[in-house]
Parts: C-alpha cells; sequence; structure tokens
C-alpha cells in the first residue's frame, strides 16, 4: 500500500485508529475508551498551553501521522516537532502524513494496548529520532521514560512529576493532573 493509498483509507475510515509497521502491515487499533479519552483530552490541554505560550514548535494530536525513516506510519497520542524543523517541510508533505519524526512524544496507555507492543513502540519513536518520549501508563500508575543513548526510567507513582527539560524548556508534567 503506498502512503497516498494509506492516507485515502485512514480519511476513509476516520473511526479507526490504524498505523503500518516498519514491515508494511497495517495495525488497527480500537478507539479510545472514556477513561483514556479523558486522560488525553486533559493531557492535550494541558501540552497546549505550553505549546502556545513557547512558540517554539508545533503540537499534535492523536489524529496526526508520521512516516518515519523505517517506513513505518506512527500516531501518537501527543507529539511536538520543533519550529525550524515543521517549517522546512514542503506544504503538501505538512497536509499528509509527514515525513518527520517528532522530537517529542506522549503515548497513554489504555485497558486494550498490549504493554509489550506498546514498550517496542516507544522503542521504534528513538531508534526513528524522536528526541523524548513518555509512555504513561495509568493502569499502574508508572511512566517510562525514553531517550536514545540512555536507559529507559521507570517512575512509579502519579504523585511525580516529569521534565521534558531541556528539549522542552519549561514544560513539566505534574501527573497527578491527569487522575
Amino acid at each position: 500500500m503506498t502512503d497516498d493509498e494509506l492516507f485515502a483509507f485512514c480519511a476513509a475510515n476516520k473511526e479507526l485508529r490504524i498505523e503500518k509497521d516498519e514491515l508494511g502491515q497495517l495495525i488497527i487499533m480500537s478507539p479510545a475508551g472514556g477513561v483514556t479519552g479523558n486522560l488525553n483530552f486533559r493531557l492535550t490541554g494541558i501540552f497546549f498551553q505550553w505549546v502556545e505560550k513557547s512558540k517554539l514548535g508545533y503540537g499534535f494530536d492523536s489524529a496526526t501521522g508520521f512516516r518515519l525513516a523505517d517506513k513505518s506510519m506512527r500516531s501518537p497520542d501527543v507529539s511536538w516537532i520543533k519550529k525550524e524543523r515543521w517549517e522546512a517541510l514542503k506544504v503538501e508533505d505538512q497536509e499528509k502524513f509527514a515525513p518527520v519524526c517528532p522530537d517529542f512524544v506522549i503515548e497513554i496507555r489504555s485497558k486494550s494496548d498490549s504493554f509489550s507492543q506498546l514498550k517496542s513502540k516507544m522503542e521504534k519513536w528513538v531508534e526513528n529520532g524522536c528526541k523524548l518520549a513518555w509512555l504513561i501508563d495509568p493502569i499502574q500508575q508508572k511512566s517510562y521514560v525514553y531517550k536514545s543513548h540512555t536507559a529507559v526510567e521507570e517512575i512509579t507513582g502519579f504523585d511525580k512529576t516529569l521534565h521534558a527539560e531541556p528539549l522542552l524548556p519549561g514544560f513539566e508534567l505534574n501527573l497527578n493532573r491527569l487522575l
């Protein structure tokens, strides 16, 4: 399936969350349940405030697909790209699955997600150039911080704060805001 065919397929099936792995296999995910959807909504709102204030880049929601170097197409729950990287893309590339890996992504685990597949997805983000990736697991109240060339940091409890410096100056996420 070409990128244009995949884009058309996704547009015709808006009720589904569709990704493509690096082998070209489609991954069909069910829409989020109410609890996860609300958590994602709150997280997006918190991040939106920082994006608007900082003016350092562009934020994206879970409906945005990115074409990565490994030929996969992925859609994180929340993502961000530095302003100069996004603006360097052609407008026609911005309008479809942009051929760029976000600098920062957040994935939220829902009850329907396979934890091992989600961890693998986080590793793929970093392998494709993502500088900082957060996996937030409200089920076990743990968060995982992924960075290139660094061991994954596991943070237990939602009484903690995640810090995105130096990549996103001033952005931090107090996890109890998500409860």
